[in-house]
């Protein structure tokens, strides 16, 4: 068994076709038939069901996806902690919320890059429901995240810092220049998050619990979409402050002088209980923190 196998064996698992996984990986087709035929000889199972040019992966195969993620998390992990340890080497796998990719993320990638030449940093971005289970299992090496305080026995938290959200519309919205409260919301129209956020979640419980009933324009994921629909008058949209940083000082848009509940929110490097913290993902951390000084 051979970490190639295992690499070879999950992407077929995600992409649900040996060709597929082929391509993927740059080999020729026949390389990865007969990886995945090596295999399962040695496993003494069968890892998929061919059924004419459709796949599908057996209970031993779903089985067998856990461990070959750790297998690759642990070698990723012997490349990053056993190599140097002045010149660490090797990929880290990063997950970001897209929030902070606005001002700190591109800056501080550039410092580490700098400070650790030898480790390439693989970005993905994160929601927040689905990054615990990812940095169980092995798919990120760490992730910093905007979100409400959380605690999960799974994770060990790196970092925390304090951050803010706030309501943003046109210059010429008519609630620009009050001090406004959750009723004040009442009738206009609002430009939310999507549905796995929790800003969303956190904005729609307060107005419920003050009476208010929302008037729902748009939601999506992207905050770029979110200030567009604003900066042209068609709502008020809920971000995190450092989202519209850009848009406040060029006026384009206007943070609305909100006096009703607070909305906790922070930014928060994560990793698994387990990780070993070596100097590739110290030194990413000491990076986040002198950026806050």
């Amino acid at each position: 068994m051979t970490i190639t196998q295992l690499t070879t064996f999950l992407k077929i698992a995600e992409r649900g076709s040996f060709s597929a996984a082929a391509n993927s990986l740059g080999y020729a087709q026949s390389t990865v038939t007969t990886q995945i035929k090596q295999l399962e000889e040695e496993l003494d199972c069968q890892l998929f069901d061919r059924l004419g040019k459709t796949i599908i992966i057996t209970s031993q195969g779903k089985r067998l996806i856990a461990y070959a993620e750790k297998m690759l998390q642990l070698e990723r992990e012997i490349y990053l902690e056993l190599s140097d340890e002045d010149e660490p080497t090797g990929i880290l796998k990063m997950g970001v919320s897209e929030s902070l990719c606005y001002n700190c993320i591109p800056e501080v990638l550039m410092e580490y890059k700098k400070a650790v030449p030898g480790i390439d940093i693989r970005l993905t971005f994160i929601t927040h429901d689905s990054f615990p289970e990812m940095l169980q299992k092995g798919e990120l090496d760490l992730v910093y995240t905007l979100n409400p305080e959380m605690e999960d026995e799974r994770l060990a938290l790196l970092y925390r810092k304090a951050e803010t959200l706030g309501f943003f519309a046109s210059p010429d919205h008519p609630l620009v220049g009050r001090s406004i409260k959750e009723n004040d919301l009442e009738g206009y129209p609002l430009l939310l998050t999507g549905h796995n956020c929790n800003f969303r979640h956190m904005l729609l419980a307060d107005l419920s619990k003050c009476g208010v009933n929302p008037k729902v324009l748009l939601e999506t994921s992207s905050k770029e979409v979110l200030k567009q629909f604003a900066s042209n008058g068609l709502g008020i949209a809920f971000i995190p402050d450092m989202t519209a940083i850009k848009e406040i000082k060029n006026e384009t848009l206007k943070k609305l002088n909100w006096k009703g509940n607070n909305f906790p929110i922070y930014s928060q490097i994560f990793v698994h209980k387990d990780k070993h913290i070596g100097k590739a993902i110290s030194s990413l951390v000491d990076i986040i923190k002198s950026d806050d000084k």
